[in-house]
C-alpha cells in the first residue's frame, strides 16, 4: 500500500468509524447428517468447534497488529432444515441449542443458519424447523434464524408468508427483542456474512471466510468535501470511497484466510449503520442534499448511493458478494430514528426505498397489537419487490408487545432503539388466507 493509502486508512478508522463489521466463517454441515438427532448434533458441535477454534484469536491478533477494528466474529452454517430432515425428531430446538453451545464455547458473537428455504414449497424439515423457531430462539442467546419465502425464479410461497406472520407474533409474545433474530427473505443469497440472515449455501465450499465491512461515516466525510457539486461528482466520490473501504476488507480477509488455512470467500461492502454519531446512512442522504431522509428525492438519492457503492466494491475486489450496498435499518441508524420521531419517515416511504437499497424493512418496530396478517402482508409486498426486481429483499419486524405508535423499544448495543411506527389499519386477511404460490414473473424464464 502507498503511503497516502495508509494515511487515508488510518483516518477512516480513527475519525470516520470505519470497521470490519464482521468476519464470518461459513461451515458446511452436510457431512454431519445422521438419522439419529443426538449423533447429528454431536457431529455438528465437533465440526464447528474444530473448524472455528482459532477464529476469535486470529481476528483479535489482526486487529492488534493492523489497528483495524473487527467488531463481530460470526459463523454461518448450512440451513438446519436440510441437515435435520434426515433425523427422527420433529422438534429442532436441540439443533439450535447445539449451535448456541458451539458459539458460546468458541466466544463467537452470533451464529446463523437455523434456516429454511421454502420459496417453491416445503419439505418435512422445513415445516419442522419453522414450527420450532419460537422455542429455539427463546432457548438460545446467539442463534439467528431465516426463512426464504420467494425468489425471482420460483415466485412467492404465500403459505410460508402467512406462516411467518404467525411465527413473528409467537416470538413477540415470548420476548419482542427475540424478533431481531429472525428475518424473512426473497432471493436470499448463499454468502451473506451479515446477521440475522446469514447461512452457508449448499453451493459453497466446505469452509470459507467472508468479510462484512461497513463505513457510512467514511462516505459522509468524503461527501462533505464536494458540497454543491453535480451528481456525477457525488457518484464518483462515493465510488472511490467504496473502493478504498473494500480494499481494507479484502486485505484483512486474505490475512485471516491464510492464518486460518481456510479459503477466502467474499467481501460484502454494506453501509451498515450504528447508533453512533456520524455512522448513519440517513445522514449520507441528507449530505447529498435532503432536508431529512424521507423527503421527496430520498429514493433517488439512495438508488445512486447503492449503485455507486457496488461499483466501487467491484472495482476493488474480484470477489464481492453478500448483499453489498446500503442498509436502512431504523433502530440502528440515528438519522432514521430522528426522521421517524419527527414524522418525516413512514413505513410506506421505507418500502419505496427498499426497491433500490440492499435489503428491505429492517429492524422496524410496530405496535404490539399488529396482526399476523398485517405482518404477512408487509412481507408479501417486500417479497414482490424483490421478485420483480431480481434483488434481495427482506423484513425484520418487531411487534412491540404492550406498546403503541410513538412509544420506543430499546435493544441496546449495536441494535440501538426504535420508535414504534404506524401500520395501515386496513387488513389483508382474505388476501393472506388464499395461500398457494404467486407465480414467478415472465422475465424469470431465462435459459
Amino acid at each position: 500500500m502507498e503511503t497516502r493509502q495508509i494515511q487515508d486508512t488510518i483516518q477512516m478508522i480513527e475519525e470516520e468509524h470505519l470497521d470490519i463489521r464482521t468476519i464470518t466463517m461459513g461451515i458446511s454441515l452436510l457431512d454431519c447428517i445422521d438419522s439419529n438427532s443426538d449423533r447429528a448434533c454431536q457431529r455438528i458441535y465437533d465440526k464447528i468447534t474444530a473448524k472455528a477454534q482459532n477464529l476469535v484469536q486470529v481476528a483479535e491478533d489482526i486487529q492488534k497488529e493492523y489497528g483495524v477494528p473487527i467488531v463481530n466474529k460470526r459463523i454461518s452454517v448450512t440451513p438446519i432444515a436440510l441437515i435435520a430432515a434426515a433425523s427422527e425428531t420433529t422438534n429442532y430446538v436441540k439443533y439450535a441449542q447445539t449451535l448456541d453451545k458451539a458459539a458460546t464455547d468458541l466466544g463467537i458473537d452470533i451464529i446463523g443458519g437455523f434456516s429454511a428455504l421454502v420459496q417453491k414449497g416445503y419439505q418435512s424439515g422445513d415445516r419442522n424447523l419453522i414450527s420450532s423457531i419460537p422455542e429455539a430462539l427463546d432457548a438460545t442467546s446467539r442463534v439467528c434464524s431465516s426463512i426464504n419465502v420467494g425468489s425471482t425464479r420460483s415466485g412467492i410461497n404465500m403459505d410460508a408468508v402467512a406462516e411467518v406472520g404467525q411465527i413473528v407474533k409467537q416470538i413477540a409474545a415470548i420476548d419482542p427483542q427475540k424478533c431481531m433474530n429472525l428475518v424473512a427473505f426473497c432471493n436470499a443469497v448463499e454468502d451473506n456474512p451479515f446477521m440475522a440472515g446469514a447461512f452457508h449455501g449448499v453451493g459453497e465450499a466446505d469452509c470459507v471466510i467472508n468479510m462484512g465491512i461497513s463505513g457510512p461515516g467514511v462516505v459522509k466525510r468524503a461527501l462533505e468535501q464536494v458540497k454543491g457539486a453535480s451528481f456525477d461528482v457525488v457518484a464518483e466520490t462515493i465510488k472511490k470511497t467504496a473502493f478504498k473501504v473494500t480494499r481494507v476488507g479484502q486485505f484483512v480477509g486474505q490475512i485471516a484466510s491464510q492464518r486460518l488455512d481456510v479459503p477466502f470467500g467474499i467481501v460484502d461492502l454494506s453501509l451498515a449503520p450504528t447508533p453512533a454519531r456520524g455512522d448513519s446512512v440517513a445522514e449520507i442522504l441528507e449530505e447529498i442534499g435532503l432536508d431529512s431522509v424521507g423527503a421527496p428525492g430520498t429514493t433517488a438519492a439512495l438508488a445512486m448511493l447503492n449503485d455507486a457503492v457496488k461499483k466501487g466494491g467491484i472495482m476493488a475486489c474480484s470477489h464481492v458478494g453478500g448483499l453489498s450496498g446500503a442498509f436502512i435499518p431504523v433502530s440502528e441508524d440515528a438519522g432514521m430514528i430522528k426522521a421517524v420521531q419527527a414524522g418525516r419517515l413512514s413505513i410506506e416511504k421505507l418500502e419505496a426505498m427498499t426497491a433500490v437499497c440492499s435489503v428491505g424493512l429492517d429492524m422496524i418496530a410496530v405496535p404490539g397489537d399488529t396482526t399476523a396478517q398485517t405482518i404477512s402482508g408487509i412481507l408479501a409486498d417486500e417479497a414482490a419487490i424483490g421478485m420483480i426486481n431480481n434483488k434481495t429483499t427482506a423484513i425484520r419486524i418487531i411487534p412491540a408487545t404492550g406498546k403503541k405508535v410513538g412509544d420506543d423499544i430499546n435493544f441496546g448495543g449495536l441494535f440501538g432503539h426504535a420508535p414504534v411506527m404506524a401500520v395501515s389499519e386496513s387488513q389483508p386477511t382474505a388476501f393472506i388466507a388464499r395461500g398457494g404460490r404467486i407465480p414467478a414473473p415472465i422475465h424469470s424464464f431465462k435459459n
